[in-house]
């Protein structure tokens, strides 16, 4: 059996945003009061002479700050105790990821003390615990793997995973080589359906990197080129059967965002240029791999 959340009628062309301008401050890219997600709220901040310090709570949601070039300094107030840690420092995108996690219930600030850096924030709803407190995850420590062959090999980091107690967010980068493809063979995460080669009990199945068989996620993708002329292309499509279906492609640009609120996702670099994108996951489970292949491409696994 399967089951599939509800769907609320949306303009499947409008799942993709154009880069607003790299102005200085905080820029809302979407959220559930602007788009079709349930979940995710995501925003780009720029920091510079114009505008050097952020702040903000995160209330009932969990953060996830991801810094793609510059070096800033986060202040967070967590029970009553602060943590002081510096986040970022690579030069783009292009270079391996760490990111910092904020939970629920805490007073944060953020501080660009020279030059510019820019940013990402993710962030999802999640309860909020005693002695929650921040988890910088610096790019040495997080997981690196190279997955795919032959021309959908890319690679994924992952700072946002087992290792941090979030309670839905899971975020990545990944990076295609020029005209290579990633998310192939084309997954989707839109139904809850159990893997029947698990067994029924839940306990041989625990945490993330384990499939589950395919669980309700939406997702985010934000779009980054090198050189930033670049483009790529991106395809978002339902499976026959879904009761409102959709297959839409995009031309991606540097800083786009494409919404995946459901259905399949491949993505292909254009010729001479590096794709990267950061990708946001959460919805009702927190499980890496729970997705379902589209069974017409699988051969390719």
């Amino acid at each position: 059996m399967s089951s599939s959340p509800a769907r609320p009628a949306f303009d499947p062309r409008k799942l993709l945003i154009k880069s607003p301008a790299f102005a200085p401050g905080y820029a809302l890219i979407a959220s559930p009061q602007t788009a079709p997600l349930r979940w995710i709220t995501f925003a780009r901040l720029v920091l510079n002479s114009a505008a050097r310090r952020y702040e903000a709570s995160t209330g009932n949601e969990e953060l996830v700050l991801d810094v793609y070039s510059g070096l800033v300094t986060v202040l967070v107030d967590h029970g009553g105790r602060q943590a002081r840690i510096e986040v970022g420092g690579r030069a783009s995108a292009f270079e391996n990821a760490g990111m910092l996690f904020i939970p629920p219930g805490c007073h944060y600030s953020i501080e660009c003390a020279a030059g510019e850096a820019v940013m990402a924030l993710f962030s999802a709803p999640a309860s909020v615990k005693p002695g929650g407190r921040p988890l910088h995850v610096p790019a040495e420590q997080a997981e690196v793997k190279t997955v795919g062959r032959d021309n959908w090999t890319r690679k994924v980091v992952t700072p946002v995973g087992d290792n941090v107690p979030a309670e839905k967010l899971i975020v990545g980068e990944t990076t295609n080589p020029p005209g290579n493809w990633s998310s192939a063979p084309p997954h989707k995460h839109d139904r809850k359906r159990p893997n029947p080669a698990l067994a029924p009990d839940p306990a041989q199945a625990p945490g993330l990197g384990v499939p589950p068989g395919e669980a309700v996620m939406e997702e985010v993708y934000y779009f980054q080129l090198q050189p930033p002329q670049g483009f790529g292309f991106m395809r978002v499509y339902t499976a026959p059967d879904d009761p409102a279906p959709f297959d839409e492609a995009f031309v991606v640009e540097h800083g786009d965002t494409v919404l995946i609120p459901r259905g399949y996702h491949p993505v292909v670099a254009g010729p001479g240029y590096q794709l990267h994108y950061t990708w946001a996951l959460a919805g009702e489970e927190r499980r890496y791999g729970a997705w379902a292949d589209d069974p017409a491409h699988a051969w390719i696994r």
